[in-house]
């Protein structure tokens, strides 16, 4: 996003005005200022050192809420926010502007930090703290940790909107969810903190707690890295697929972003979803092992160019099996030119034999291959197709993954792609009989 839009440059300064009228207070506020540096200075550094080789998470968020929300428990509202403001600034960041994206963290931790500190003071958690009465202080700290999570949920969906126009009523979807159980963990070791750092034994015993935080953070680490490589994986199999087949280019991204529409809307959980979404962009993996004349073959196919064709899914199948991480996507990969009524290849499946993955697969393929050029065919329109599906729904496709597939475009819409070039329009031939009954058909 190196470009940003003026209206997202705007919300960005509008935020950053609010974040410095809640530090305006500071010269009346009467605060420990030592422990102010002292959390300031222990939150930057550790987000330096979570940023760095030996731990590598690249992950925006804070990665050590505890210390702010430490802060928020043990400080005044301003001085409380003023913890997040060095380390944010001085923090890395990787994508251009630098100094918007600095400018822009530092304001939204400014104003969840304030905003948790206000709560837990109006609560009375400070007392708490300070007596340290811990069962009592969980209330007040549970609500400045949902107060701190609810306002960068809020800035986190405005700047969607501003500047990745994600619609106004998608924005906020899902991001309190999310956000929200991690967050409350980090209250807890940040309230441990609190209580600990007012504790006759001091600060130096509040930042023990920090020692199996940043075991856990070190473990979470290792988990983004290993899925870093599994995206990294994916790319270079659906990279080889598209430099063997440019007719196709792009397909694969698109048919795994259909799956992962109907997956979503069937109510799949996330993990699951991912692995749809894994399972249509893999899809046609197996095409490495058909020669690459049969895939850009202008005419029709012959019934023994077909036969080699429809080895694909077998070809793919054997290509992902070693690949653990990707689960029933394989199946998908095997499957997913089967059909209900057992017409379909490798093996003829018939209906509920038809591993679900591979149906859902099934209907996503179908619709990008028809709403996309080929050097066979030209793209029909998404009603077209949509209507295609519907038709064919319970003899070739399964009805409730159909279903699935047009709820979600009505809801989010679609993007039809010509993927073929150019220069290669004028031999596309007119548009032939549907899908289903085309014998020459490559998708």
């Amino acid at each position: 996003m190196e470009a940003v839009p003026a209206r997202a440059r705007t919300y960005v300064v509008c935020v950053a005005v609010a974040a410095l009228f809640c530090l305006l207070p500071l010269p009346t506020v009467r605060t420990r200022w030592w422990a102010v540096a002292l959390l300031a200075v222990l939150y930057a550094g550790c987000e330096r050192l979570a940023r760095s080789r030996c731990v590598g998470i690249s992950h925006p968020a804070g990665a050590f809420y505890p210390v702010l929300l430490a802060g928020a428990f043990l400080l005044p509202a301003p001085a409380a926010a003023l913890v997040a403001l060095p380390g944010a600034l001085l923090a890395h960041v990787e994508q251009r502007p630098f100094l918007l994206r600095r400018v822009w963290r530092a304001a939204q931790l400014v104003l969840g930090v304030w905003a948790a500190a206000r709560v837990h003071g109006a609560l009375g958690g400070r007392d708490a703290v300070v007596a340290g009465d811990v069962p009592y202080a969980l209330g007040p700290a549970g609500a400045a940790v949902l107060a701190f999570c609810l306002v960068l949920t809020l800035l986190d969906g405005g700047i969607l909107a501003a500047a990745e126009r994600v619609p106004v009523r998608r924005a906020w979807r899902g991001l309190l969810p999310r956000s929200l159980a991690p967050i409350a963990v980090h209250g807890l070791a940040g309230l441990m903190m609190a209580v600990l750092w007012r504790s006759p034994y001091g600060p130096v015993a509040a930042l023990l707690v920090l020692l199996p935080m940043c075991v856990s953070w070190w473990a979470f680490a290792q988990y983004h890295r290993e899925r870093a490589a599994h995206q990294a994986t994916i790319r270079a199999l659906v990279q080889a697929v598209d430099i063997k087949d440019g007719y196709t280019r792009g397909h694969s991204e698109r048919v795994g972003q259909a799956s992962l529409m109907i997956a979503r809307e069937l109510g799949m959980d996330d993990e699951r979803v991912e692995v749809i979404r894994f399972a249509g962009i893999l899809h046609d993996v197996g095409k490495l092992g058909v020669p690459t004349r049969l895939l850009t073959k202008d005419g029709p196919l012959t019934p023994e160019e077909r036969r080699v064709i429809e080895l694909h899914p077998e070809y793919g199948h054997e290509m992902v099996r070693g690949i653990s991480f990707l689960g029933e996507a394989r199946a998908a990969v095997l499957h997913h030119h089967e059909r209900l009524d057992g017409s379909g290849y490798p093996y003829g499946l018939v209906g509920r034999q038809i591993p679900e993955s591979a149906r859902v697969v099934a209907v996503a393929d179908a619709f990008d291959a028809m709403t996309s050029t080929r050097c066979y065919s030209r793209a029909r329109p998404v009603e077209v197709a949509l209507e295609e599906l519907q038709r064919c729904a319970g003899s070739h496709f399964d009805p409730v993954m159909v279903a699935a597939l047009v709820r979600a475009l009505g809801r989010y819409g679609w993007r039809p792609a010509v993927t073929a070039d150019d220069a290669h329009a004028p031999r596309v031939p007119p548009p032939g009989p549907p899908v289903s009954s085309r014998p020459g058909a490559r998708r």
